[in-house]
């Protein structure tokens, strides 16, 4: 596998077809893992990670694990390719910044993957299109015992699986539900939503995980303990709260077609024209408009552009993307102009 083939692909997360799909963008699971025969990462030395790498990469090769998996090393990858990986969430930025021997396992569907020496020895990720955690969870699940068959993994009896991070220690499980969140960010209640939820322990993110900010009025709900709970005790602890928010998102939506409908039809083909004339277009102002096209779909304003396109659209625009199928390095005014031209290509023909 090529970063060129998933820069021209679409990953199954992206194709909004998922229960909820309207205001869960994608479902992620995670679990930390680590091997009982070396150190900690974050005591081991640039020899110890090189030892670790080696072993995991040689382990899972021999495995046949199912579905097939393609091993792609960070190490000598490119800052532009490393960032692609990034913006399509298959490792964190953390990952994509680091010097030593790290790598990444990824299915074809970029369903599962695995990454190697993040801040574990392995972070294993399901990520699927809208709200399916309990599906997410079997695919996981499955790809786990395999693993745990080829890997001396880090246990203990009375804590759980052992990671680097205490917060993680048990099931090494972190859950994060990607949602699109515009009429509670429009009336100003997001933050009085994501207040309650910080008061049971789970904390919301922007797009791109820990330390991002909100774009586009998208959001990240995960939660942060796993100690002394079980996987299936998260699921349904996460199941408690996103159907609320969907609810209360909902509820704004039908008020605002009832309240503000010509104001709220305005600011989502104000943004549609822009989109579809812009020459030029920085990031942040896409996202603003693609989330408004976005919202404009779901409440069936919009009704003869994919929710698919627009999903495509948010991880094509980002800026290693533009420069990868633009197949040359891009400042911020060349990128803008390129963002512009590709989303102007993407909703050609499409008429409202």
């Amino acid at each position: 596998m090529k970063i060129d083939n998933l820069v021209n692909g679409v990953g199954e997360w992206l194709k909004g077809d998922g229960p909820e799909s309207g205001i869960v963008i994608s479902s992620r699971i995670r679990l930390a893992r680590n091997l009982h025969n070396f150190p900690f990462l974050t005591i081991a030395d640039d020899k110890q990670r090189e030892a670790i790498e080696e072993f995991v990469r040689t382990q899972l090769e021999s495995a046949k694990l199912k579905p097939v998996m393609h091993y792609l090393p960070l190490k000598g990858m490119t800052a532009l390719d490393r960032q692609v990986l990034v913006e399509r969430h298959l490792i964190s930025k953390d990952l994509a910044q680091s010097d030593g021997t790290r790598g990444l396992f990824v299915d074809e569907t970029e369903s599962l993957s695995i990454m190697v020496n993040e801040e574990d020895h392995l972070r294993i990720q399901s990520l699927k299109s809208g709200l399916q955690l309990h599906q997410g969870w079997e695919e996981i699940n499955a790809l786990d015992d395999q693993l745990e068959k080829a890997l001396p993994y880090a246990f203990s009896a009375q804590f759980g699986y052992l990671t680097a991070c205490p917060t993680n220690v048990g099931t090494g499980m972190r859950i994060s539900v990607m949602m699109h969140l515009p009429a509670l960010t429009m009336i100003k209640q997001v933050d009085k939503v994501f207040h309650a939820i910080a008061r049971i322990k789970f904390m919301v993110r922007g797009l791109y995980g820990e330390g991002s900010q909100a774009a586009g009025e998208f959001y990240q709900v995960s939660n942060q303990i796993s100690l002394g709970k079980s996987e299936k005790d998260i699921i349904n602890e996460i199941y408690n709260i996103i159907p609320e928010i969907i609810k209360y998102e909902q509820t704004w939506r039908k008020k605002l077609m009832v309240d503000a409908h010509k104001k709220l039809e305005d600011r989502i083909f104000r943004a549609l024209g822009a989109l579809r004339y812009a020459q030029s277009i920085s990031s942040d102002e896409a996202m603003e408009m693609l989330s408004a096209i976005r919202m404009g779909i779901t409440m069936d304003i919009i009704k003869d552009i994919p929710l698919q396109t627009v999903n495509e659209i948010f991880i094509s625009t980002q800026p290693a993307h533009l420069q990868k199928m633009e197949k040359k390095t891009l400042n911020m005014a060349e990128r803008d102009i390129a963002r512009a031209a590709f989303i102007r290509k993407k909703l050609a023909g499409t008429a409202s």
